[in-house]
């Protein structure tokens, strides 16, 4: 009876069993890199020739059918979508000129070497000539997913080295959609406006409704494999737009990437899935099905193909590389800079494919003899095979050797400046709902890439008799616990039966050596007369924050941040952070300002500081690199802040860097903003932050000033 369980399974070549197919691929997938990281090979350069050899020109353990094609287009627009997402967008901004040289440099040099070789070398007509110089100025970012596993996705290089591609790619595809129409007679005056039409709206609707409907969808749909599918939606609805308009798939996707950037912050749990798929299922999926399309017979089919493919590969190589050292030489770049820019840069393989094919499918007439006579004839496509294989080998190399040094010294530590200190954010957690909001805003607070240093703490008063308080608390602590992983982040949960809660996050916060406090604000002001020239708003000053956030903030000193959602925390666009006058005199303001730099870094929302003339110049970092997407702005109205609403936008989170009673930085304004928040600003996400503060914490004396 046991031979019939296996009756149904085929075990001829090709395989044909979906399971044993995918089972294959993923043993490939998880042995490639353990593999040959010990040979020092990149593992993307492995996945290609393993591609290669259980492909129909290999061992023909697997055909390139529609499943694997079907992956590898979802792996390829994935690369495209994630490097547009991965980008420092205010850095993207600032570069784009460099990017637009970089792209036209790594256009036109190819493009006036492959018209050279084309015609007189290889003897091509004129117009298959500029069609094989398309192919050189084309390029695929087969090496992205090694920047970013180094961490240096957000280096100007690569900033410069994918704003390039795009543009490169854009203007070789437009460039043989244009000599394609021309070799076959289709090219008439409504061509170039039927072409600038259907480009320029397929561009607006990516870029401006894009990002207002998934705006939209995230601020009413909290559930995290929705979000996920809706991502994915967008980018092949961006990429279809773009075949569409006659653009490449690869344009939609990576214009989607740049249309959800702000939407998406880089330590945002949404985030860390889209990465973990790509990387782990359709990224390997691509690069397995470009292995696939390599025939190694193309080496001894003729000599032509030989030809054709030598000088794709040499000529490709050399004007890549000169490309990027004229972009080196332009901006001052280093020369890892340069090896990294060569080799995102040197690859070919998406555009290139759909353009060889294209060109080899369409015939300009026929010989005596009944032979088709094709824009690009077999030996450029064997050839066009052989430059894949060539060229996703140099730029593997090059870019992990040049991304490599450059990850290096980035993080080779300072020989003159002291260690650090580790970032401990405690967050006290009371509810299950509010604990995703809590956990999001602390990792946009801390440096992305370190996965430790978040505490949850959940109370419980030491007298309690219920044996399920401490079940309840168990659900809330994994909550955080869960929101926290899904954004690749270690969280320790600690449960503490203390005499109260103040006591037992004070505590906390000196056992732990927490250096911030993210914590829910509970607005409990009172109903009382309306403040003289503010009809309908309560005042006078009154402890609004409530008795717990009084106590916290008077017996401990570290960063505090009361934060009250109103939406969720990545579909924020601005932050108007409102500073006091002298507050650059307190002993916390270094230390909230970095916080200030890393949600800037990690959300890429606009950040808009508003302060006094007196204050602004030090919100103005001397040194270093202020992030793009921070502006300063003169605000001395403290008397005033109602008036603060006529700025307020919808998605705008509004903060109040606070002082307590009698020190430097203090105003007696700050003793109505509670108030305000719960009436005048009860439509807006609000934080209130507490910096650290000299003086003596322990006295009772030192009251918050609320």
């Amino acid at each position: 009876m046991f031979p019939s369980l296996f009756t149904h399974t085929s075990l001829t070549l090709p395989l044909e069993d979906p399971i044993l197919k995918f089972l294959l691929i993923l043993v490939i997938i998880l042995a490639a890199p353990l593999l040959l990281n010990k040979l020092k090979i990149p593992y993307l350069l492995g996945l290609i020739i393993a591609g290669a050899v259980i492909g129909p020109h290999g061992l023909n353990l697997v055909l390139r059918d529609s499943s694997i094609i079907l992956s590898g287009t979802a792996g390829l627009l994935y690369i495209m979508f994630l490097s547009g997402l991965d980008m420092d967008m205010s850095d993207f901004r600032h570069n784009a000129w460099r990017s637009l040289v970089f792209g036209l440099y790594t256009f036109c040099v190819p493009l006036a070497l492959g018209i050279l070789a084309g015609y007189y070398v290889l003897g091509f007509s004129i117009y298959s000539s500029i069609l094989l110089a398309g192919l050189f100025a084309s390029q695929t970012l087969i090496a992205y997913p090694i920047v970013s596993k180094l961490g240096i996705a957000r280096d100007k290089a690569v900033t410069i080295a994918v704003g390039g591609t795009v543009i490169t790619d854009t203007l070789a595809l437009l460039l043989l959609t244009v000599i394609v129409g021309m070799a076959t007679g289709n090219v008439d005056d409504m061509f170039w406006w039927r072409l600038a039409g259907s480009v320029a709206l397929c561009i607006a609707i990516i870029v401006v409704l894009f990002p207002l409907l998934a705006h939209w969808f995230f601020k009413q749909v909290s559930d995290n494999i929705s979000q996920y599918i809706f991502v994915l939606a967008m980018v092949f609805l961006g990429s279809f737009l773009a075949q569409l308009a006659g653009l490449e798939p690869i344009i939609g996707a990576f214009l989607t990437g740049i249309a959800l950037n702000p939407l998406i912050p880089r330590t945002s749990p949404l985030m860390n899935r889209i990465e973990f798929v790509g990387n782990a299922i359709f990224i390997p999926f691509f690069l397995i099905g470009v292995g696939m399309l390599i025939d190694y017979r193309a080496f001894f089919r003729d000599w032509e193909s030989l030809e054709v493919a030598a000088v794709m590969i040499v000529l490709i190589t050399a004007a890549k590389y000169i490309a990027a050292w004229l972009t080196q030489k332009s901006f001052r770049l280093s020369p890892d800079q340069r090896t990294v820019i060569f080799g995102l840069s040197s690859a070919h393989v998406a555009a290139t494919l759909a353009a060889v094919m294209v060109g080899y499918n369409v015939i300009l007439g026929y010989t005596p003899e009944g032979e088709p006579i094709r824009l690009l004839n077999e030996s450029v496509l064997n050839g066009t095979i052989l430059m894949i294989l060539a060229t996703c080998t140099v730029s593997t190399f090059a870019t992990q050797r040049g991304a490599h040094n450059i990850a290096v010294k980035q993080n080779r530590p300072p020989e003159v400046k002291t260690p650090r200190q580790e970032d401990h954010i405690l967050i006290p957690v009371a509810h299950e709902e509010s604990a995703d909001e809590l956990v999001g805003l602390s990792a946009m607070l801390k440096r992305a890439g370190e996965p430790n240093g978040l505490y949850a703490l959940h109370a419980i008063d030491n007298k309690a008799d219920d044996p399920n308080v401490e079940k309840q608390a168990r659900k809330v602590l994994d909550a955080a616990a869960k929101a926290a992983a899904a954004a690749d982040i270690y969280l320790q949960e600690l449960l503490r039966y203390d005499v109260n809660i103040t006591n037992a996050i004070v505590s906390v916060a000196r056992e732990r050596s927490i250096t911030d406090i993210v914590m829910g604000m509970h607005l409990t002001a009172p109903v009382v007369p309306a403040l003289p020239g503010i009809p309908g708003i309560p005042g006078p000053p009154s402890p609004a924050i409530g008795k717990m956030a009084v106590d916290i903030l008077t017996q401990s000193n570290v960063t505090t941040f009361l934060y009250r959602p109103v939406q969720p925390v990545n579909t924020i666009k601005r932050h108007l952070i409102v500073v006091p006058e002298k507050a650059e005199q307190e002993a916390g303001f270094q230390l909230w300002m970095r916080r200030i730099r890393l949600l800037a870094e990690n959300s890429g929302a606009k950040i808009a500081l508003l302060a006094p003339e007196s204050t602004l110049e030090y919100l103005r970092p001397k040194g270093r690199k202020r992030p793009a997407n921070i502006d300063v702005v003169p605000f001395s109205q403290w008397d005033d802040i109602p008036s603060l609403e006529h700025d307020l936008r919808d998605d705008d989170c509004l903060w109040f860097v606070m002082s307590r009673r009698d020190r430097v930085s203090y105003h007696p304004s700050m003793s109505r903003i509670p108030s305000l928040l719960e009436h005048l600003f009860a439509g807006y996400s609000a934080i209130l932050l507490y910096p650290v503060q000299a003086g003596d914490t322990e006295s009772r004396y030192i009251r918050a000033g609320i």
